[in-house]
């Protein structure tokens, strides 16, 4: 596994912690450590996140013996 693999992984669970305090306890830990979901510095940790996922998916869907 590569060191980008490794970030976007830790990334995309970071994302899905986040998603999981928002639907169990309608809390949003990024919005409340960068200001706000509007504040520049959440939406850039989102749109990170959202790309991790993006670079993972991929790599979900191919097969094991191209691993």
């Amino acid at each position: 596994m590569s060191s980008l693999d490794r970030i976007a992984l830790a990334l995309a669970i970071i994302g899905a912690l986040n998603w999981g305090l928002v639907g169990f306890f309608k809390f949003d830990l990024v919005a409340a450590l960068f200001g706000g979901q509007a504040a520049a510095l959440s939406r850039i940790v989102y749109a990170l996140v959202g790309l991790c996922g993006a670079y993972l998916l991929p790599k979900l869907f191919r097969s094991a013996a191209a691993r």
